[in-house]
């Protein structure tokens, strides 16, 4: 049986990283998530594997995307201060204020988010380079929700 704590993390990891499927294998079990594109909750199929001839001296499979993502999780984030529609950039012809890679300071616009047809900037607060973009330009945003992850410098 897999343990909950397991399915909760990696439900969360799909939502933060907008996955709608996650198929994982082990010895002993397989273990399916899906999410539907309407905002549903998760699905989970969790079958027993087939058992295999006993292989000699088999090194752990790892899951090199799932490892990465893990990775990423554990970095810093920079939150959303407030409910809003979050823009990657300053209108649809203008270039995005950070991307994957990008250094920024304490007092680097990073996004914006609009609430009740103002503009907000959202300064970084931080130093690092930015390692991921977790919400997409026009998506709507909750208070505390994770934005970015940022390796600090």
């Amino acid at each position: 049986m897999i343990d909950i704590r397991k399915l909760k993390e990696l439900v969360r990891l799909m939502v933060e990283n907008d996955l709608s499927e996650l198929d994982l294998k082990d010895k002993e079990e397989t273990v399916t998530v899906k999410r539907g594109g309407s905002g549903g909750a998760p699905v989970v199929y969790a079958a027993p594997v087939a058992a295999a001839a006993p292989v000699a001296a088999t090194a752990p499979v790892a899951a090199p995307a799932a490892a990465a993502a893990a990775a990423v999780v554990a970095l810093p984030a920079i939150e959303s201060p407030m409910v809003g529609t979050f823009y990657l950039s300053a209108g649809p012809d203008k270039p995005p204020f950070v991307s994957i890679g990008s250094t920024v300071g304490p007092d680097t616009t990073v996004c914006l988010i609009e609430a009740m047809k103002i503009f907000n900037e959202i300064k970084a607060e931080t130093s690092g380079t930015v390692e991921a973009v977790l919400v997409k330009s026009g998506q709507p945003v909750e208070f505390g929700q994770p934005l970015f992850r940022i390796r600090p410098s």
